[in-house]
């Protein structure tokens, strides 16, 4: 594996590969890396001649200062799981490469209504810094193909809205949610729950089970609140238990069989904020 923390070394060596007709697969990771990442990479490795990973917290996309300094990071042990993964590229750029010209001269963009519902609408501003550092991560990697987690489904859907709003058009492959044993998703910030936190987390999947299981035999607005009910009894904050059109996250009040429907949900357990979704139908 080739490390780079340099836009113009990473250009020179990618152009090598794309000027040879090679194709260079992007996953952009903020550390922490665990087996959903890795599947993102081997996705990368099956599509592309040349995979990259980019490693890089931002802090622009951070609302809460508290969250960005307690995000994990483990470089160390990233690349060593980046090296056994066999992951051709790691770029670990720092901010004054990302942010040459400083934060706030760097570009930002709107994505309507994806800013003001669901994490737009809990975490604001948080989508302008993700629209922002990816624009800047994709300018440099110039990829032909991004590498997205379903986890963070409407995050996707911010970076397809991105990808349509600047010249680079790199094709978007969004891959299934990577899940533990009882069905929690994967995620960085899970290593910062404590055992007795661990041990209810899974609940947010067995929520949108319910969602899934209960569609044609209960409203959507029981179900909801029974979601709601039981995570607060379990010692969570519920955020949002939501159900949205797939296509364009369109929120919906009821189960709507004419359309691709995708439920979507957040708890808060102690500090740690969680997040996971799932297709209904």
């Amino acid at each position: 594996m080739v490390v780079f923390k340099r836009e113009k070394d990473l250009k020179r060596y990618l152009l090598n590969i794309s000027s040879k007709g090679g194709l260079v697969g992007f996953v952009p990771t903020m550390g922490a890396l665990h087996k959903g990442h890795l599947s993102l990479l081997k996705e990368a490795q099956n599509q592309c001649d040349c995979s990259v990973v980019s490693i890089f917290v931002n802090p622009t996309q951070f609302n809460d200062k508290e969250d960005y300094e307690k995000y994990p990071v483990d470089t160390s042990n990233d690349i060593l799981l980046l090296t056994e993964a066999g992951c051709d590229v790691l770029f670990l750029p720092g901010v004054e490469e990302v942010y040459p010209k400083g934060i706030d001269n760097t570009p930002t963009y709107d994505f309507g209504y994806l800013e003001t519902i669901l994490e737009g609408k809990y975490r604001q501003g948080h989508f302008k810094g993700v629209g922002q550092v990816v624009a800047r991560l994709l300018d440099m990697v110039q990829p032909d193909t991004l590498f997205l987690g379903q986890k963070d489904y409407q995050q996707c859907m911010v970076l397809k809205s991105l990808v349509a709003q600047i010249d680079l058009k790199p094709e978007i492959v969004i891959c299934a949610t990577q899940r533990e044993d009882d069905g929690l998703a994967m995620s960085s910030r899970n290593r910062r729950l404590l055992p007795a936190q661990r041990a209810v987390a899974n609940l947010l999947y067995q929520c949108l089970v319910s969602i899934k299981t209960k569609k044609g035999i209960e409203r959507f607005s029981i179900v909801e609140k029974e979601c709601r009910d039981i995570l607060k009894e379990k010692g969570f904050t519920p955020e949002y238990v939501a159900l949205a059109d797939a296509a364009d996250l369109t929120l919906l009040d009821e189960y709507d069989d004419n359309r691709k429907m995708v439920a979507l949900i957040v708890a808060s357990i102690g500090s740690i904020r969680l997040i996971d979704n799932m297709f209904v139908n």
